[in-house]
């Protein structure tokens, strides 16, 4: 029987996005991040980190530079009980990318491919589980792939909530950051009963400002 799973972006979401993230050095975790995924982890759900790292592409660092900072992920979220199940991530960009880099790929967010080729080998259940991120992009896969989708307000996603209409990209809320999104899809994944907060209550909950916007700048991705 196919299981549900939680896709999660990387950069934002789990980590703070520094722009191109090349070295472990620059890993630093969004708070509350780390138990979000533990919290998944003690009730059997799989988490499935999805990122595009179009700095491959682009010649800013190695595509083995990748692993480096998942290791060093790991070794950070080890530390609050909590691990990732599946990193997949995408190389590539049709435009800016050297080499064999230099594709129209199927896997580069907003398309599902990264989504559709993990649920394949992990048989999960696309339909019931979720996608999680900061960027519409990471909403439109996670539609395109079945998902329903979360944005979070670290960051990009402040800036992002501004633009995204209601049951847009399969949304089912909007959180200030990964733990509070975790909250309120985990009773959904594990068969819990909890009535849903409407849309536009999740978006603006009381006594939670929005995060601040990050500074404009190049980033990854």
């Amino acid at each position: 029987m196919k299981r549900p799973a939680v896709f999660v972006d990387r950069d934002g979401t789990i980590n703070e996005d520094v722009g191109y993230l090349a070295r472990p050095s620059q890993l630093r975790l969004i708070a509350g991040a780390a138990e979000a995924i533990a919290r998944l982890n003690q009730h059997g759900v799989p988490v499935v980190v999805v990122t595009n790292q179009a700095g491959v592409a682009r010649g800013l660092f190695a595509e083995s530079a990748i692993g480096n900072v998942h290791a060093r992920l790991d070794k950070l979220l080890a530390r609050h009980g909590a691990c990732v199940d599946r990193y997949d991530y995408c190389p590539h960009h049709p435009r800016d990318g050297q080499g064999a880099y230099q594709i129209d790929c199927e896997c580069r967010k907003p398309r599902p491919g990264m989504l559709l080729r993990v649920a394949e080998e992990l048989g999960l259940d696309l339909a019931r589980s979720y996608m999680i991120g900061d960027k519409l992009t990471d909403l439109e896969a996670g539609a395109h792939a079945g998902c329903r989708t979360i944005l979070v307000r670290s960051g990009y996603g402040a800036q992002a909530a501004t633009t995204l209409a209601p049951g847009a990209y399969n949304v089912a809320g909007v959180f200030d950051s990964l733990l509070p999104a975790i909250e309120f899809c985990l009773p959904r994944l594990t068969g819990q009963r909890q009535a849903p907060p409407p849309w536009h209550a999740v978006r603006a909950m009381p006594g939670v400002s929005p995060a601040p916007r990050q500074s404009p700048r190049r980033r990854g991705g």
